[in-house]
């Protein structure tokens, strides 16, 4: 309890301050209290008086370049980590290493390192750059929890499946894949979330082309110096977190989540 509120609710109630500030004309912050951030966030403009739903359209935008980021790491890493999960012990213990070896180098080298190879191919910049680049980061992040998972499977229901008439993908979806829910649902939380406020690679692979909300929030912070605003847009990435979480734990159903717990 304590280091969550050290270093999860203060910092939260922090910005929540920040958030409720106004922004001086010298990029200062300070009084007078307001809610004019807010507004901006939801797409109220006070200078013209007009909704102008931008952030959401940002929002959305990022959601869904997650989504289908996470959803390439399911597609590429499940097999794979029953692929390392399955072979014997000398050459399991090389595949993981190959697989983390990349976490020995800087994230921002990795990335600009991906300009070089894609760009003769005339994949630099572009949005097919980007869900590279993304799943390049993640996916590591997806496969070594459901590796875990997978290291704890009872093959025996698998073989008992089958003795009983079912089909190899029956079998595999009603023996197997129920086992290894923990680390399916660890992994995708693990590669959703930081896909969602990710911005280095849409910056970088992308040509900030595409802007995502941390791209948003990052120049708030940085170039424009509006901290009150962009704490406010902090925020609403927070509440879009949670809301997905809370989600995917309905959709995972309450076993799955207590096991993961």
């Amino acid at each position: 309890m304590l280091w969550l509120a050290a270093f999860l609710i203060v910092p939260s109630l922090i910005m929540l301050g920040y958030s409720l500030l106004t922004r001086t004309d010298l990029a200062q912050v300070g009084p007078p209290w307001t809610l004019e951030n807010w507004q901006r966030v939801f797409g109220y403009d006070a200078l013209f008086r007009e909704w102008v739903p931008d952030n959401l359209r940002v929002l959305w935008r990022s959601l869904v370049i997650a989504a289908l980021s996470t959803l390439l790491c399911v597609v590429m890493g499940y097999p794979l980590a029953f692929y390392i999960a399955r072979q014997e012990d000398r050459r399991k213990q090389m595949l993981l290493l190959l697989l983390v070896i990349p976490f020995w180098i800087n994230f921002l080298i990795r990335v600009y390192a991906w300009i070089l190879i894609l760009r003769p191919f005339g994949l630099y910049p572009s949005t097919a750059a980007t869900f590279l680049g993304m799943v390049y980061a993640l996916l590591p992040f997806f496969v070594l929890p459901v590796y875990a998972s997978v290291e704890k499977v009872d093959w025996r229901l698998l073989e008992a499946a089958q003795d009983l008439g079912a089909s190899p993908l029956r079998a595999f979806l009603a023996g197997v894949v129920p086992q290894t829910l923990p680390g399916l649902i660890a992994g995708v939380l693990l590669t959703f979330i930081p896909a969602l406020g990710m911005f280095v690679v849409s910056d970088i692979l992308g040509g900030a082309k595409t802007a995502l909300i941390g791209n948003l929030i990052q120049n708030q912070f940085g170039q424009a110096g509006d901290w009150p605003y962009g704490s406010a847009l902090s925020f609403l990435l927070m509440g879009a977190v949670l809301l997905g979480l809370w989600l995917y734990a309905r959709a995972a159903g309450q076993k799955g989540l207590e096991e993961l717990l």
